[in-house]
């Protein structure tokens, strides 16, 4: 039944912060249906036009919403544009985590594809020596997120675009998804009866409160372990992010309390 739609919202990004989980957990909202893939529509595939693109979107009804999620997006240059000429009253949700952990995580599953690729420190610095940080890495610039919000902030007000902690994402599942419900105009259905947590995965896994059905947790992809990392390389990418941080709290009125969970540790 219903119809294909253009998306009303997106999960622009970003990329190993949470996306996969956020978009398995609205998913449980009977008023929201969303592609299961990527579509990379406003990244790489919009030579290929909207027809194409309401194509590949799941039937809704009315009063349903039609998401997506593509990470990349938010990183992508052209993509605010082109999401703005689709239509301009888009809602945008953006998934973030402590840059330093998002790198990481990202060069975990570089790694798991390619084992040959050199280590973290040696990618991670122009000059080891003299401690420079190479931001042309894209594990480390996706996570400069003040820089990559400039580009969106021309084209959608701030009203417009939710920011969600990937971190809270794991301590508080139901928290989170009752900001994404409200962002979204939806009435609060996921909330934390959903949810339980797994103790091998370290992260809460979705389970639906109707039957006694298995619970959804995310694939073997997800919560790899994270290699090693030499503890001055992570002093220094603190110190690295920290400005970007600091500017990127101050753009979205959010402080995501990154800098305290260094102090803490």
């Amino acid at each position: 039944y219903g119809e294909k739609r253009l998306p009303q919202a997106l999960i622009i990004g970003v990329k190993k912060g949470g996306t996969r989980a956020l978009l398995e957990a609205i998913r449980a909202h009977p008023d929201v249906r969303a592609v299961g893939t990527e579509p990379h529509f406003f990244d790489r595939n919009y030579e290929k036009g909207l027809e194409w693109y309401r194509n590949v979107m799941p039937k809704t009804l009315d009063g349903q919403i039609t998401m997506e999620k593509t990470p990349s997006y938010f990183v992508t240059n052209e993509a605010p544009r082109r999401i703005h000429s689709m239509a301009k009253d888009t809602k945008l949700i953006v998934v973030v985590r402590n840059p330093v952990t998002r790198a990481i995580s990202d060069y975990t599953q570089t790694l798991s594809k390619k084992p040959e690729i050199p280590t973290f420190e040696v990618l991670a610095f122009k000059n080891r020596t003299l401690g420079l940080i190479d931001a042309s890495w894209s594990a480390i610039r996706i996570g400069i997120y003040a820089l990559h919000l400039e580009n969106w902030l021309q084209y959608f007000p701030l009203s417009q675009i939710l920011f969600v902690s990937g971190e809270r994402l794991i301590t508080d599942p139901a928290g989170e998804m009752a900001k994404v419900q409200d962002f979204l105009g939806l009435k609060r259905i996921v909330t934390e009866k959903h949810f339980y947590f797994n103790k091998t995965k370290g992260f809460p896994c979705l389970k639906k409160p109707e039957d006694s059905s298995a619970p959804r947790c995310l694939g073997k992809s997800k919560g790899r372990t994270h290699p090693k990392i030499d503890p001055d390389v992570i002093h220094r990418l603190r110190k690295f992010y920290k400005p970007f941080n600091v500017m990127f709290y101050q753009m979205t009125g959010q402080d995501f309390q990154w800098e305290q969970e260094e102090s803490d540790k």
